[in-house]
């Protein structure tokens, strides 16, 4: 077949032609598909194949996968696509580093690669909010489009980097950035378009729910599963963005901008890690009908509010993010139309994140030979606010460790009482030594204030031995 090469394209208002033309494409976005079909097909025997140059910019463990399956995955876009992807660039940091088997001699310096005229495509893999926002600066000025799996770029530095993008019309293309191989954010710019999101919830970061997985089956401490996770490979060594939630809550704030056209502020974002829970507590809360997840969320409040947090809680056993055991992923949301809908896979490792990065790299370069603008960020101007923590109104689970003396479970019900707190649930296990017994609420619903003040009565009681546990409960649907 033969072959041709496409040029940088000038940058151009759509046609009416080819607004019209979308109307006959369809998304199929998949684990091992990930690719834009166009009606009519193109063959190798009726079309020429078109190549199209990418640039690589960070060459770590996903960077690498890439690199691995792209070779895979050109047989399937040449033909779905007649389009063949082809590395003409590479930039890594420490050039004496150790690496496999790359297709060609890579360079320190990124902006030669940014310009390079042969690379029509850039791959940012650097992480960091640092230098990748000035890679991505770099592709956006040069109005070369940019890939990237780089959540904290965007949730950190999206204030600066979608007016950037939006001022030199120039697409970020970015489903690696959240949960990996699960196509959740072409689900909610394609395949929801049509629907009003009532709200999101998630499993979004595979290193907690290995660990919380792990504390279930086998009864084990936090301590002890995170070691291990360590030793297989689950968890890195500075285990801080995954175990204190911070890399769940990255892609929250991707999740909020793509549903509701609103990129919170980054610090402002209520973040909990799993560090605090401890083998008694998941047990607890299996006998009382509920599975311990890191959990992001993600819904509307009113008109004007919209609550973002990330924090372990319970959901309930029977639920399908329940049944989402180890390293695995799992995005739910709730439609005006559609209903309730779950997307579950893996969320992360260089093969899923693989997928997700090759799917964005056949859709922009399918854009890049039909000289077609891409997907530009929604606008991010709603006149929206995150609701503060303390009036966030939910279920609350509360453990309080107490003297096993009578009248105390009298005495702590009567503040909760005095709070306007109703309760709906009491264990009372018996006493584990040194006199004292662990009271477990399951309460009803009620602000996070609220709670807090009359936490804060109970601990001021004499009887009262250690810190209350607080965890969040969600009754999903």
């Amino acid at each position: 077949m033969p072959a041709r090469t496409i040029p940088n394209p000038t940058h151009i208002a759509p046609s009416a032609s080819i607004l019209r033309s979308f109307a006959h494409d369809f998304a199929i976005s998949n684990l091992t598909v990930g690719l834009v079909l166009r009606s009519p097909p193109r063959t190798r025997s009726n079309q020429p194949m078109d190549k199209i140059g990418i640039g690589l910019i960070g060459c770590g463990t996903v960077g690498s996968g890439l690199v691995r399956n792209l070779p895979l995955a050109n047989p399937l876009l040449e033909e779905r696509l007649g389009i063949h992807l082809e590395i003409r660039g590479i930039s890594v940091r420490d050039l004496s580093k150790p690496r496999a088997s790359l297709p060609l001699q890579p360079v320190s310096d990124w902006k030669k690669v940014v310009a390079d005229p042969r690379v029509q495509i850039l791959v940012e893999l650097v992480g960091g909010t640092e230098e990748a926002f000035h890679i991505a600066e770099a592709c956006l000025k040069a109005h070369k489009p940019l890939v990237t799996a780089n959540k904290a770029l965007l949730a950190e530095r999206g204030q600066e980097l979608i007016p950037l993008a939006q001022k030199h019309a120039t697409p970020i293309y970015y489903e690696a950035s959240v949960a990996g191989g699960i196509p959740v954010l072409k689900a909610l710019r394609e395949g929801l378009v049509a629907n009003q999101l009532l709200g999101l919830h998630g499993i979004i970061n595979g290193t907690s729910n290995y660990i919380l997985s792990r504390m279930a089956e086998a009864g084990s401490d936090f301590a002890t599963v995170l070691q291990q996770a360590k030793e297989l490979g689950y968890a890195e060594a500075d285990d801080r963005l995954d175990v204190d939630g911070i890399d769940a809550a990255h892609k929250a704030s991707i999740l909020c901008l793509l549903a509701y056209g609103f990129l919170p502020k980054f610090s402002e974002i209520p973040v909990e890690g799993i560090r605090k829970i401890t083998a008694q507590d998941v047990t607890f809360a299996r006998q009382l009908g509920y599975i311990v997840k890191l959990l992001a969320l993600v819904r509307p409040v009113g008109k004007e509010q919209i609550e973002v947090r990330v924090a372990p809680t319970l959901v309930p056993a029977h639920h399908p993010l329940a049944s989402v055991h180890g390293a695995f992923n799992a995005v739910g949301l709730i439609g005006n139309l559609c209903g309730p809908v779950q997307l579950t896979g893996r969320g992360a490792g260089p093969d899923a994140t693989s997928s997700a990065l090759l799917a964005d790299l056949a859709e922009a370069a399918k854009n890049v030979r039909d000289q077609s603008p891409g997907p530009l960020f929604p606008k991010v101007d709603r006149k929206a606010r995150l609701i503060p923590s303390g009036d966030s109104v939910g279920r609350f689970y509360v453990r309080i460790e107490v003297e096993d003396r009578p009248g105390v479970l009298a005495q702590v019900a009567g503040i909760f009482g005095s709070e306007k707190i109703g309760i709906s649930s009491v264990l009372q296990p018996e006493g584990h030594g040194a006199g004292s017994v662990p009271l477990v609420f399951l309460l009803e619903p009620c602000s996070l204030s609220s709670l807090q003040k009359a936490v804060a009565q109970i601990q001021r009681l004499p009887n009262t031995r250690q810190p209350a546990m607080i965890l969040r409960v969600e009754d999903l649907t």
